[in-house]
């Protein structure tokens, strides 16, 4: 049972690490899931509260990945069309590897902002900010997978 769980717990951490950049995944609940079957391998090695800390993170990550662009976009005067186009432009982006991922979201956002008629300017604006966020984000996720990462390591 511990192999399984070793086993199970490692490729949760892959997987989150993974899921911090793709969209599609659910990069910190499957990190979270690794630290979860560290403790069920052996509860001495991961505290209770180390689990509590770690699982009031993850939510603020999560909520913190859907407002802080929103909040970014509109901050910078940014239409719901930026918004549809910042998130359509990622997913686009990770057909063409990280250039696709790192551009998508600016270009989605830009083309969406224009779109809703905005002047040249204030769309790169609103698609800077909208980059801005997708980093952001993405950064504090793989920070959160890398921290679990480390966290199941040393619980090994």
């Amino acid at each position: 049972m511990d192999i399984l769980l070793l086993t199970l717990a490692i490729v949760c951490i892959i997987v989150g690490i993974v899921g911090a950049v793709l969209p599609m995944l659910p990069g910190p609940p499957v990190s979270y899931a690794a630290l979860w079957l560290m403790w069920w391998r052996d509860p001495s090695e991961v505290s209770t509260m180390a689990l509590w800390i770690t699982g009031v993170l993850m939510v603020v990550l999560l909520v913190a990945d859907y407002l802080v662009p929103i909040w970014l976009t509109k901050k910078g005067g940014g239409s719901r069309q930026a918004e549809r186009g910042a998130t359509v432009g990622l997913i686009i982006g990770l057909f063409f590897g990280i250039w696709g991922l790192l551009l998508g979201p600016f270009l989605g956002a830009l083309v969406g902002e224009l779109l809703a008629k905005s002047p040249l300017r204030k769309a790169l604006k609103v698609a800077s900010l909208s980059f801005v966020a997708f980093l952001q984000t993405t950064g504090l996720k793989l920070l959160y997978g890398i921290v679990l990462a480390v966290m199941v390591v040393m619980a090994i």
